[in-house]
């Protein structure tokens, strides 16, 4: 199992953001980053039965990462 997990972000044209998972089937969506990154922590635990990345990144426009 990869030790990370990237999601891309972008902007959503109604405003807020989307993400989607890099080589998984994972799409979440927040009105402002700080959602993304709990959305995407809460996403990847109920994805992942047991082997769940220990890192969690965010790339695309206005992303800092979504690691706390």
């Amino acid at each position: 199992m990869d030790t990370e997990i990237i999601f891309r972000v972008n902007k959503d044209p109604d405003g807020g953001f989307y993400a989607q998972a890099l080589g998984e089937d994972i799409v979440i969506q927040g009105d402002t980053m700080n959602e993304i990154r709990a959305n995407a922590r809460e996403a990847v635990r109920c994805h992942f039965d047991h082997d769940a990345p220990q890192r969690i990144r965010c790339i695309g426009p206005s992303t800092e990462g979504c690691d706390p």
